[in-house]
């Protein structure tokens, strides 16, 4: 190829070319290995001038077309005035590694490096480098390309700032996060799809090991720092190699329903379940299931978050306690009473003793010593029934002074021995506050089959005023109070 021909190449080539005379940064490498310096990367980041003086010993002999169209200048003499605005600021910092490559002795390098036009637009470069035959020496001649990748830098730096993103809002996510696999958790419901399987609930009733099969075959990849602080772990290794202490008791049950619903094509659902941190601590969560958009055809990548409803848990159980249950006494309450007296009479069930208690010198206590005292009682008698009364059967508070005990299927006899424990209870009791013992009235009856339940109640309560007013006349006639029961 003649002179002409490659002059005619260069000028044409579609990539910004430059033909540069290097041979005064070869001086300048010459003094340094005279000097004794070897390790040259080193010894140009210890001072930034040593780059800049060898920028400067750097002579543009000619450029392309394609040159001068990408730096936005009008002719070499335009260029050349104005170089360093073409190479400045982290433009430096990446000549680093071109001038290490040529000092090594290489005489083809290439970096990525940063330009600027003339009117200041950055540039990502990626710039190739090779000494011209001849001038392996001296490096006279050096023809260098610089391709014009802001584009796909640009699409790079978008991509890592995304990636970014994207992590930070997963590790600082103020919920449990966990990306896992459920890959082979598809397969294994696909297996079954092949083996004709249409109804999976059956089938894992009839076989629970395929549950517990599919929940060690789900594989965690990552979980964000609130998970870790959720479940009181001291970093990812403890939380995965304890998972068995998060996910226990009813995992299986809730991973059941899970697992229907992917069947049923479901990839997204909440279930609300409860896990445990591994101190023990109970934690109930809002499980929210997602497979990620892409991997719908593997279930490669899912998404868990697992939102902290603990709090709003105990504080739903504590309002279900209050409206089920006396705080006084801890005692169920008048409503319950009736529910459950509802209930039994709904279902026909028969024998069912009942026993109305009353609370002997309530008001009197009350009027002389205060509400406080009155109180006191109360919570005593209800610490006794609570300790006497086991399930089925139970004790409630229907009034001020009055209490009510339901035992299912219990006869006299069955009665008779509760009430003798009660009374066994309250003497105890009694023996621990000697200067306010309790004293109770009680009614009993037996609810047979074909009577209903208000009426046994009805008997017992009048059975319990009569016992009441026998306590009254057996007082000595200066502590008797009118009253009107």
């Amino acid at each position: 190829m003649n002179d002409s021909s490659f002059e005619q190449m260069f000028e044409l080539a579609p990539i910004a070319m430059w033909v540069e005379d290097f041979s005064g940064v070869q001086s300048i490498f010459q003094r340094w290995r005279s000097a004794g310096v070897s390790d040259i990367e080193a010894f140009l980041r210890a001072d930034r001038s040593r780059v800049a003086a060898c920028t400067k010993a750097i002579k543009v002999v000619k450029v392309n077309a394609r040159t001068l169209e990408l730096f936005e200048a009008s002719d070499l003499d335009h260029l050349v005035a104005n170089i360093g605005s073409v190479f400045r600021d982290d433009m430096l910092e990446n000549h680093i590694d071109e001038l290490v490559q040529l000092f090594e002795g290489k005489r083809a390098y290439s970096s990525n490096t940063v330009n600027y036009t003339l009117s200041g637009r950055r540039l990502d470069i990626q710039l190739s480098g090779k000494v011209l035959p001849g001038y392996e020496d001296t490096l006279e001649r050096v023809l260098l390309t610089t391709e014009d990748v802001s584009a796909r830098e640009s699409a790079r730096r978008r991509e890592r700032q995304q990636a970014l993103y994207a992590h930070g809002l997963f590790e600082h996510s103020p919920v449990s996060l966990w990306v896992e696999d459920f890959s082979r958790i598809r397969k294994l419901l696909e297996d079954l799809r092949s083996r004709h399987i249409v109804n999976l609930k059956v089938f894992m009733d009839v076989h629970p090991e395929f549950v517990r099969q599919c929940l060690n075959e789900i594989k965690v990849i990552d979980v964000n720092q609130a998970t870790l602080d959720m479940f009181r772990a001291a970093d990812r290794q403890a939380l995965l190699q304890n998972q068995h202490a998060i996910f226990r008791d009813d995992v299986e049950e809730h991973f059941r329903q899970q697992l229907l619903d992917l069947w049923e094509g479901r990839l997204f659902h909440t279930h609300e379940v409860l896990n445990y941190a591994l101190d023990g601590s109970e934690r109930y969560v809002l499980l929210q299931f997602s497979v990620l958009p892409g991997r719908e055809h593997d279930w490669s990548l899912v998404l868990v978050s697992l939102t902290d409803i603990t709090a709003r848990k105990k504080a739903e159980a504590y309002l279900e306690y209050l409206g089920r249950h006396d705080v006084l006494t801890k005692l169920y309450n008048r409503s319950y009473y009736t529910e459950e007296i509802n209930r039994l009479e709904r279902k026909s069930f028969r024998p069912i003793g009942i026993m109305i208690i009353d609370l002997n010198g309530l008001k009197e206590t009350n009027d002389a010593l205060g509400h406080d005292a009155g109180d006191s009682l109360l919570r005593r008698l209800g610490e006794v029934l609570n300790e006497a009364i086991r399930p089925p059967h139970c004790a409630a508070r229907i009034g001020g002074d009055e209490f009510a005990v339901i035992m299912p299927g219990a006869r006299a006899a069955e009665t008779k021995v509760a009430l003798e424990e009660i009374n066994k209870l309250l003497a105890i009791n009694n023996q621990f506050y000697a200067d306010a013992p309790i004293s109770i009235s009680t009614g009993v009856a037996i609810c047979e089959h074909g009577e209903a339940l208000e009426s046994a109640a009805r008997r017992a309560d009048a059975e319990m005023y009569r016992k009441k007013r026998e306590y009254y006349a057996s007082l000595p006639a200066s502590n008797r109070v009118s009253r009107g029961d």
